[in-house]
């Protein structure tokens, strides 16, 4: 329960960040350049992390569970 309370707490101060920073901004990456809004820039960094996050979790807990089996 306080996983969850954690996560919806996080997803608030992103929403609320978001919203307050809408202004546009130069993204620039290698050859690759646009403007979005801060807010969408905010929101796919954060969507990143949640993905990066769960995938390495889940690495994780099936070598333990491969370990554990031999």
């Amino acid at each position: 329960m306080t996983l969850i309370i954690f996560l919806l707490l996080i997803v608030t101060l992103a929403a609320v960040f978001s919203v307050q920073n809408a202004a546009p901004v130069a993204i620039v990456f290698l050859f690759w350049s646009f403007e979005a809004s801060l807010a969408i820039v905010f929101f796919i960094s954060v969507l990143g992390g949640a993905a990066a996050a769960s995938v390495v979790y889940y690495l994780v807990r099936l070598k333990r569970r491969l370990k554990s089996r031999y």
